[in-house]
């Protein structure tokens, strides 16, 4: 979204050797997923590379099919700031 754009705009605006940012999925609990987001600074072999309005996020290998059609948002409320993936493929969370 052109939130989550404008966010990661901003953190990379003072890591000049960082080239985008990196998602990923890891095990978390009994069953479930969550999704890891770092700063990289090249893309991997294995890597896919999206890139939206100038901002270039790499997605891992083992995360491309958990993360497709996934849209990445962020959002601010009074408590939180964060990053927020909507994914339609998702039965719970």
């Amino acid at each position: 979204t052109p939130s989550a754009v404008q966010k990661i705009k901003e953190l990379l605006k003072d890591k000049p050797d960082h080239v985008g940012v990196k998602v990923g999925v890891r095990t978390r609990g009994c069953n479930g997923l969550s999704y890891t987001l770092e700063y990289t600074k090249s893309k991997g072999d294995s890597d896919e590379e999206v890139v939206q309005d100038g901002v270039r996020v790499f997605i891992e290998k083992k995360a491309q099919l958990t993360l497709l059609g996934t849209e990445m948002d962020y959002v601010e409320d009074k408590l939180s700031s964060e990053f927020v993936f909507n994914n339609p493929n998702i039965k719970g969370t």
